[in-house]
């Protein structure tokens, strides 16, 4: 069941910073394993700088998303 919640929470993420990103999108396949990485770039991220938001499937997405975002920006530098 963890697989599946972290599939739709990736695609979720993916297709979100993809949106945020205007262009950064790679396709529905890849968005969705940056969003799982995203997950885990934003996990990390926050936990720099000491922030948690608590359980729950919004805080998860909102994390994925933020990382998600980094995780394109620093893919799209790569991509040109």
């Amino acid at each position: 069941m963890n697989f599946l919640y972290f599939l739709i929470i990736g695609a979720i993420a993916g297709w979100l910073a993809g949106k945020i990103m205007k262009g950064g999108g790679f396709g529905l396949f890849i968005n969705i394993i940056l969003g799982i990485i995203g997950g885990i770039v934003g996990g990390w991220v926050f936990g720099l700088l000491g922030i948690d938001f608590g359980g729950g499937i919004l805080p998860s997405i909102g994390t994925s998303v933020v990382g998600a975002v980094i995780v394109l920006y620093i893919a799209g530098l790569f991509k040109k």
